[in-house]
C-alpha cells in the first residue's frame, strides 16, 4: 500500500507565497511522474503541475511563471512552491502520485492521491 501526505496549506493574502510539500511512503518501487491538482469550489479539478522522475514539468498556462514544482527522487517527495497568489489561486490541492510497488512478487503501476490541503488567498 502507498499512502501520499500533502503539507503546507493555509491562509495567505493576495501576492503572498505558500509552499506544499507531498510525502509518499509504502512498499514504493518507483515514482512516476508526480503532479500537483486542484479543485476550487463549484469547478472542476485543474491540473497544476507536473513532474516526471527526469525532472521534466508542467505546467497549467494560470500558474506558469507563479508556481514551480520539484521533487526528491531519493525521498519520495514533491513540493509546489507557489508565489505571488492570487485568490483564484484557493482551491484544495491534492498531490496524485504514479506508483510502481512490488507485491505479492508482482509489479504493479498505480496512481495514488493524497487526502488533499486547503489553500485560502484572501484579496
Amino acid at each position: 500500500q502507498v499512502h501520499l501526505v500533502e503539507f503546507g496549506g493555509g491562509l495567505v493574502q493576495a501576492g503572498g507565497s505558500l509552499r506544499l510539500s507531498c510525502a509518499a511512503s509504502g512498499n514504493i518501487l518507483r515514482i512516476n511522474t508526480m503532479t500537483w491538482y486542484r479543485q476550487a469550489p463549484g469547478k472542476h479539478d485543474e491540473l497544476v503541475a507536473s513532474i516526471t522522475s527526469g525532472g521534466s514539468t508542467n505546467y497549467a498556462g494560470s500558474v506558469k511563471g507563479r508556481f514551480t514544482i520539484s521533487r526528491d527522487n531519493g525521498k519520495n517527495t514533491a513540493s509546489l512552491q507557489m508565489n505571488s497568489l492570487e485568490p483564484e489561486d484557493t482551491a484544495v490541492y491534492y498531490c496524485n502520485a504514479e506508483v510502481t510497488t512490488v507485491q505479492a512478487m508482482s509489479i504493479m503501476t498505480g496512481d495514488y492521491w493524497g487526502q488533499g490541503t486547503q489553500v485560502t488567498v484572501s484579496s
